[in-house]
């Protein structure tokens, strides 16, 4: 299988924002980076997405997505859409443990891991012989990339998805390669 992971468009945030599952809008048009995306991507393919309008926008340009709340970003709770620097001094707790750490009201990079693998063990159960396409976060992408290609999740992080740009992962029986990253 042909596995197509696409990052959302850059999100219209201030930088120095933390904005998880906050549902915010695109900076830059999602028709703009379909039409860059297209030539890289295969003439046919099945169509994931989260249904955050970040990636459902850019998802609906490529074609009639099937959306799924298991690949959202992960939740920050209380920090949503909060400067950093109004967090203040909390960050280091998370930056102490960034897979365990969980901000007040929200999710651990754990279980976001968990609900995205989740995902990922029903793709593969489904066994699809034409490629796919899922348009998603960083957050998630990471974990599915970093499962497949078997790093520790300690590694994921290393694994930065740029936004409006596609990594393609090839699944066999026989083992996983990664064909490119941030196209």
């Amino acid at each position: 299988m042909e596995l197509h992971l696409i990052r959302h468009p850059r999100p219209d945030v201030a930088a120095g924002v933390c904005y998880g599952q906050a549902d915010v809008g695109l900076a830059e048009a999602a028709d703009a980076v379909a039409a860059r995306l297209r030539p890289v991507l295969p003439e046919s393919f099945a169509l994931h997405a989260s249904p955050l309008a970040r990636a459902r926008l850019l998802a609906a340009e490529l074609g009639t997505p099937a959306l799924d709340d298991r690949l959202k970003e992960m939740h920050f709770g209380e920090w949503e859409l909060r400067a950093y620097a109004e967090i203040g001094a909390a960050i280091d707790a998370w930056a102490e443990d960034p897979l365990g750490f969980r901000a007040p009201g929200g999710e651990s990079a754990h279980e976001m891991a968990a609900r995205a693998l989740d995902w990922l063990d029903s793709l593969l159960a489904a066994a699809p012989r034409e490629p796919v396409v899922v348009v998603a976060h960083g957050g998630p992408l990471r974990a599915i990339a970093g499962h497949l290609l078997g790093l520790p999740a300690e590694r994921w992080l290393a694994l930065d998805f740029a936004c409006g740009h596609v990594t393609r992962i090839d699944v066999a029986d026989w083992g996983v390669v990664l064909k490119w990253f941030n196209r």
